[in-house]
């Protein structure tokens, strides 16, 4: 593995033919990212979480952070297998307790991730992780979340980048580790 992506590893094609791109969803233009058949195969399945957990073993996290909804499927095996506590970042209104949140923009309006206050400590290393990054909005507002609570975010990670949308540019130079492009 080198840089921000995870090259030459024959697991790779076996994951990406296992996403299944869906014309027109949820509106027209959009080819929708469906990890869900990722999800349906155990070996890609696995796959996806060894690679990150391979990348991220050795490197201090003590958080992975999971973006809802899909950073919630990924995020917890691999917070389990390096030893580092999970933490949801969710929708509005979705986390019982105080909250602190973040809000950000979206190509057809607002939104905000919330985290709950005290579930993440100054000085913890964290690692954000979504299932894909198209403009970097929801990344940049747990990037920033984060932060705000003390929070050195060491890396994000995505099974799969659109770059073509040019997200990654707005991750505040944090690294990003995606496993498969899409070019639109």
């Amino acid at each position: 593995m080198s840089g921000n992506k995870v090259e030459e590893d024959p697991r790779i094609n076996g994951i990406k033919t296992k996403i299944r791109v869906v014309p027109d969803f949820p509106k027209k233009g959009i080819m929708f990212q469906d990890i869900t058949t990722v999800l349906l195969d155990p070996k890609a399945f696995k796959d996806t979480i060894d690679l990150f957990v391979e990348r991220y073993r050795d490197k201090n996290i003590s958080v992975v952070a999971g973006i809802e909804a899909r950073g919630f499927i990924f995020g917890p095996p691999i917070a389990l297998a390096i030893g580092a506590k999970f933490v949801p970042l969710r929708k509005p209104k979705k986390l019982p307790g105080e909250t602190i949140f973040e809000e950000y923009e979206l190509e057809y309006g607002n939104d905000r991730l919330e985290m709950h206050v005290g579930a993440v400590d100054a000085g913890d290393r964290a690692l954000v992780v979504d299932d894909l990054i198209a403009t970097g909005g929801t990344l940049c507002a747990a990037i920033n979340l984060l932060e705000r609570v003390g929070a050195e975010v060491v890396e994000c990670a995505c099974v799969i980048e659109l770059p073509e949308l040019k997200g990654r540019q707005r991750l505040k130079g944090k690294p990003l580790c995606m496993l498969v492009e899409y070019r639109c």
